[in-house]
């Protein structure tokens, strides 16, 4: 029974997987078609609208920098380096993280006082410039498409694990039921 009931949450996970796929496609669809969208929009304010927008084009005003700090990222041409960013005080209240551009030195961008900025909703969520500021050279522009979607290989992954375990219980019975018959008289 224990065997049986493991099989079935298997093959149970090995469905979600498979409704995940599903549903990763039509994300990553969505943001595929956020992505060729040219119409720049306001930065959202509310973090949950922000994440429905990824990918988007957007501006926002930087009244006051925050903070500065740096991440690891690369330039338009793929090389890896230091991603400068500012942590923005917008007009309206709040405050956004803006990628300022990339550098190979980690203290880069830091005479940037804030102003319009434009560019690309990223995760995070974070507006990655384009253009640049400061100076600095382009990031690389978020792309939906390096969003890994491995669902189907997860599935098929449960579903061999399901296979397994009922092979090995199959065995172990025959097993058992061969020693069972020798014993007898």
């Amino acid at each position: 029974m224990i065997v049986l009931a493991a099989v079935a949450i298997m093959i149970w996970l090995g469905l979600w997987q498979l409704e995940r796929l599903h549903e990763k496609d039509a994300l990553l669809a969505r943001y595929a078609q956020a992505q060729a969208t040219s119409a720049e929009i306001p930065w959202p304010h509310d973090e949950a609208v922000q994440r429905d927008l990824l990918y988007r084009h957007a501006r926002l005003t930087c009244r006051a920098i925050a903070d500065r700090s740096s991440m690891a990222g690369r330039n338009a041409q793929g090389e890896p380096g230091v991603a400068q960013t500012a942590l923005c005080v917008l007009p309206e209240g709040g405050r956004a993280l803006v990628v300022l551009g990339w550098s190979r030195q980690p203290n880069a961008g830091a005479n940037w006082q804030g102003g319009e900025v434009h560019g690309v909703i990223a995760p995070g969520p974070r507006l990655v410039a384009n253009p640049p500021l400061d100076g600095l050279d382009a990031n690389a522009i978020p792309d939906p498409s390096e969003i890994p979607n491995n669902h189907l290989s997860y599935a098929i992954q449960w579903f061999f694990f399901a296979a397994t375990a009922i092979v090995i219980y199959v065995l172990a019975l025959n097993k058992r039921n061969r020693r069972g018959t020798r014993d007898r008289p």
